[in-house]
């Protein structure tokens, strides 16, 4: 007797023709494989909306006040201190007009997005990733190098809520009330003033895009990214209440400013006004029109009423940073080392020597992290296997790997 040929009771094809899993139930009704994948993606994608809440009901005496905020970023974060007063006033008024409700004397207080510019190195994402643990709004960090405009090769401008999403389990109420930290923000800066027969998709056509969410409006989002899966049902979010805060290093911005100041040298007072303007730190100047100049449009200045700077690191700072805040790279390395019980001690004169090195190469805070991994790197291969419970890392030693990581390099240019 022929064997009866099953198919799938959804799509109509036979068994012969797939290769992935079968299933048949009682009355020989059978369903592929692909066809649950379809039906579960179905399932999930209209569940979304049903989402509960995971965050606390806010009120005004739950509120963390601004001395708050800045005493978390404190333990943290070192120095940069307007920064962090800038940001931690802007998160708090964010509570604020989260729980003010509608108002009888039809004021409305509207939301103030904020911009931090400073170099690399210095903590700008560093101080968005520490904040966020102290938030009960949803809360995530988005990169602007990826934008592009609609139908280019790239994330759409909507990507951005879709990470927000995502971090509030899809609740759209939830999202509504959220921050989004846009790093990298001055990659999306005017290429060219110069008219050209190309687009500029990757610069002032995402600022242009970016213009409808800063300022607020209800925008349709693709919970699943909007170009793999272009069959998906839209979540139509109102980013009114949602903050922005954007970050970016301006490299080259300081050239801006120093031209900005020259032109108001007009007479004697004015000489001795320029006289006492610190040119080591150019940045703490900075204004909107050096914003414009440096190639964002004056439309997405406007909506990003706050702007505050972070400062140079220093040698004080980097010393700092290099051993106090509670996450700091020498305590990070220590607790790497107590894993496999051995204890990492570095001598007063390495430090030293790791700042020093630090500074040269002007990469930040960052900077600090490269040298302190050039350094341990070969004893974190060889101790493991070892039975030795301690290791002081001296200033010849440390020396010693980096003057063989200099050599390398030469010998590789």
């Amino acid at each position: 007797m022929a064997k009866k040929i099953s198919y799938c009771a959804f799509c109509g094809r036979p068994e012969s023709q797939h290769v992935g899993l079968f299933i048949t139930g009682i009355g020989n009704v059978a369903i592929c494989s692909d066809c649950v994948l379809r039906g579960a993606e179905m399932v999930k994608r209209n569940s979304f909306p049903i989402s509960k809440s995971n965050s606390p009901n806010l009120t005004k005496n739950k509120l963390p006040r601004p001395v708050e905020i800045k005493e978390h970023l404190d333990q943290y974060v070192i120095g940069q201190e307007d920064a962090k007063k800038y940001l931690s006033v802007a998160v708090y008024n964010h509570y604020k007009r989260l729980i003010q409700g509608k108002s009888n004397d039809d004021v409305e207080i509207e939301k103030s997005n904020i911009i931090m510019v400073g170099a690399t190195g210095t903590g700008k994402t560093l101080m968005a990733k520490t904040i966020a643990k102290k938030l009960h709004v949803p809360f995530t960090i988005v990169d602007a190098t990826v934008l592009t405009e609609a139908g280019y090769v790239g994330e759409d401008i909507e990507s951005l809520l879709t990470r927000l999403l995502q971090v509030a389990d899809y609740n759209v109420q939830e999202a509504e009330k959220g921050i989004v930290f846009i790093d990298e923000i001055d990659k999306i800066a005017r290429k060219s003033d110069n008219p050209s027969i190309t687009r500029d998709v990757s610069g002032e056509g995402v600022q242009q895009g970016l213009l409808k969410l800063l300022e607020g409006s209800i925008v349709n989002v693709p919970p699943q990214g909007g170009r793999k899966h272009p069959e998906q049902q839209m979540i139509a979010v109102n980013t009114q209440n949602i903050l922005f805060i954007c970050g970016g290093a301006f490299d080259g911005i300081e050239r801006k400013i120093a031209e900005r100041m020259n032109t108001h040298v007009v007479g004697y007072n004015s000489i001795i006004e320029n006289e006492r303007i610190d040119r080591n730190n150019l940045m703490q100047y900075i204004a909107p029109q050096d914003l414009k100049s440096f190639g964002l449009i004056p439309e997405i200045i406007g909506r990003l009423p706050i702007l505050t700077y972070l400062d140079p690191l220093d040698r004080t700072a980097l010393q700092r940073i290099l051993v106090e805040p509670k996450n700091s790279i020498i305590k990070q390395y220590k607790k790497l080392f107590k894993m496999d019980d051995i204890e990492l001690v570095f001598e007063d004169e390495v430090l030293e020597y790791i700042v020093d090195k630090a500074i040269e190469f002007k990469l930040g805070a960052r900077g600090l992290r490269s040298i302190v991994e050039t350094i341990v790197v070969d004893q974190m291969y060889e101790l493991p296997s070892k039975n030795e419970k301690k290791w002081l890392v001296t200033t010849d030693y440390a020396k010693s790997k980096l003057e063989k990581m200099n050599v390398n390099r030469m010998k590789t240019a």
